[in-house]
């Protein structure tokens, strides 16, 4: 297999991946999302990806959509954390491979760490597959799994599988192995929602921790404690079962710790 690859990122996710591949691979393109609008002041800025790309001075496609004749210099494209569609035109191009922080089939869909994180898994992993028209359907070509520690939040959880991600396509871009189809049930890891990000305290304490390691470093769980509305962003089982927030963030303030924040609500 060709030496020459492309990568399609926007995401965090993507860029990291992005980065691992440049120190081991020729990446002559980047594909990625057009700039968009973020932030308070709704302030125009590139992709993670972007910004990865552009600091290792190498060439940035940013379509709207994707469109058959698109010159990518590449016989092999890798999208990880891209978020667009890729039509069928444009995939029988050249050869499209995706990676994705799941175990597939377990965890197709837009938020695969953050639903593993949720739903108490005790590991996860990478697929690198064949990119096909159906969501993170395509046959495996290389899979790894790993476990999650119980303290793992999101962020650990990402950085491993960009490590691994990185490991597995050195062994497929090198040796083509031949994919086999996805076995076994197929769930689904919906974008995460404003809902997703409440915390409801009637829930058992362990549920909760599960959605804070979920969120946390980059989304951040909401609560209302104390009858304040805070972002908690770690939290634990205390002793007696209950949940125990470690780092809080008041509204319009900064992260602290949650002791802090609490001396500072007394009169």
């Amino acid at each position: 297999m060709s030496s020459r690859i492309a990568v399609a990122a926007t995401a965090p996710f993507g860029a990291d991946v992005l980065e691992r591949l440049a120190e081991r691979h020729e990446v002559v393109a980047v594909l990625t999302r057009p700039d968009s609008r973020s932030g308070r002041g709704r302030t125009l800025a590139p992709s993670p990806a972007k910004v990865v790309a552009e600091r290792l001075g190498i060439p940035v496609h940013a379509p709207e959509r994707l469109e058959s004749g698109l010159d990518l210099g590449a016989p092999v494209a890798v999208a990880v954390a891209y978020g667009l569609i890729v039509p069928d035109d444009v995939l029988a191009e050249r050869l499209w491979l995706n990676v994705h922080p799941s175990l597939l089939p377990r965890w197709r869909g837009a938020a695969p760490v953050e639903r593993a994180l949720m739903a108490g898994d005790a590991e996860t992993g990478v697929s690198v597959i064949r990119l096909v028209h159906e969501l993170d359907a395509g046959p495996i070509a290389a899979q790894e799994r790993f476990p999650i520690a119980a303290g793992d939040d999101a962020g650990v959880v990402y950085a491993r599988a960009a490590e691994v991600a990185a490991q597995l396509l050195d062994e497929v871009l090198a040796e083509d192995p031949e994919p086999h189809e996805q076995v076994g049930e197929v769930t689904y890891a919906e974008k995460i929602s404003t809902g997703d990000r409440q915390l409801d305290l009637e829930l058992p304490a362990a549920e909760l921790v599960n959605r804070v390691r979920a969120l946390s470093p980059h989304i951040g769980a909401r609560a209302k404690l104390h009858d304040r509305d805070v972002t908690v962003w770690r939290a634990v089982v205390a002793a007696d079962g209950s949940f125990e927030p470690l780092e809080v963030q008041p509204g319009g303030g900064r992260r602290m710790a949650y002791d802090a924040w609490l001396r500072g609500l007394r009169p």
